[in-house]
């Protein structure tokens, strides 16, 4: 019989991810801030905890899929996380965070005798729940083998950059990066082609069919086309806007140009929702 799995983080990205396990055949503890959101679960099977070290076995593994920087550095840190998760247990973050934080997390597991492994993920919920998620991986490649069957009942693809820390989480800030330059240069080029008389929608499929064929232009370019001067920036949703902020932040440190990365946050800023202003 499989392990027992602990699971913290029930959102958008979390609750299908969470499902899927369920489905794969995972029991599961769960805990979430609004243990309302838990619900859905525990009529599947799985067990609510109260607290975060609650859903954590002692040498097992705990999925953790949070908002941001903030919210992941709480669980970890809250009362009895590291220690109940103790010797040989994995961490395995899911969570868009900054590389930073993820070196100092590791760390800190370290220290506890247990293993941090970074797995952020491309796709929506929608994806989530069709088990179609493409999955980045870092850490150790000893933690990275007991978890493999978990991320592959989760996604349709897993691709391990390494033991270094901030490694798949860089990869993670590069494509969400790349998703809004993409729309954003679609949306300036089929604007042209509008006002000088031309069809956006056969643009875009001309285009997408030859030198883009890449699954953000296919799917993107044809929501633009109908409108593209008035597509929002604000409207790609699965791209946090905190994201662009924790590129910009890598590009800082490493001494990276990242100046189509800030014209980008300071328009989508613009568009976003307060909520969403979170760098």
């Amino acid at each position: 019989m499989n392990e027992t799995i602990g699971f913290i983080g029930l959102g958008a990205l979390g609750l299908p991810i969470a499902h899927s396990l369920l489905q794969a055949g995972y029991p599961l503890k769960v805990y979430n801030r609004t243990l309302s959101k838990a619900e859905p679960l525990k009529a599947l099977g799985a067990e609510i905890a109260s607290r975060p070290a609650d859903a954590v076995t002692p040498g097992g593994i705990i999925i953790t899929v949070v908002s941001n920087d903030e919210a992941l550095q709480d669980v970890v840190m809250s009362e009895g996380f590291l220690q109940h998760l103790g010797t040989s247990g994995i961490h395995l973050s899911m969570s868009t965070v900054s590389p930073a934080l993820s070196r100092s997390l590791a760390a800190l597991h370290a220290q506890h005798g247990s293993f941090y492994v970074e797995a952020p993920v491309f796709g929506r919920p929608e994806a989530a729940a069709a088990q179609l998620l493409w999955i980045c991986t870092a850490g150790s490649i000893e933690a990275k083998v007991r978890v493999r069957p978990l991320l592959e009942a989760m996604g349709q693809g897993i691709f391990d950059f390494g033991e270094e820390m901030g490694a798949a989480l860089t990869v993670k800030l590069c494509g969400n990066f790349l998703g809004s330059a993409a729309t954003r240069a679609m949306q300036e080029a089929l604007t042209m082609v509008k006002k000088s008389g031309g069809d956006p929608t056969k643009v875009i499929d001309m285009l997408t069919q030859t030198l883009f064929s890449a699954p953000i232009y296919q799917s993107y370019g044809k929501v633009i086309a109908l409108d593209p001067e008035h597509f929002s920036q604000g409207a790609l949703s699965w791209i946090p806007l905190k994201d662009l902020g924790l590129f910009q932040d890598v590009g800082t440190q490493v001494g990276a140009q990242t100046a189509l990365a800030h014209f980008l946050y300071e328009e989508k800023t613009q568009d976003a929702h307060p909520d969403q202003k979170v760098n």
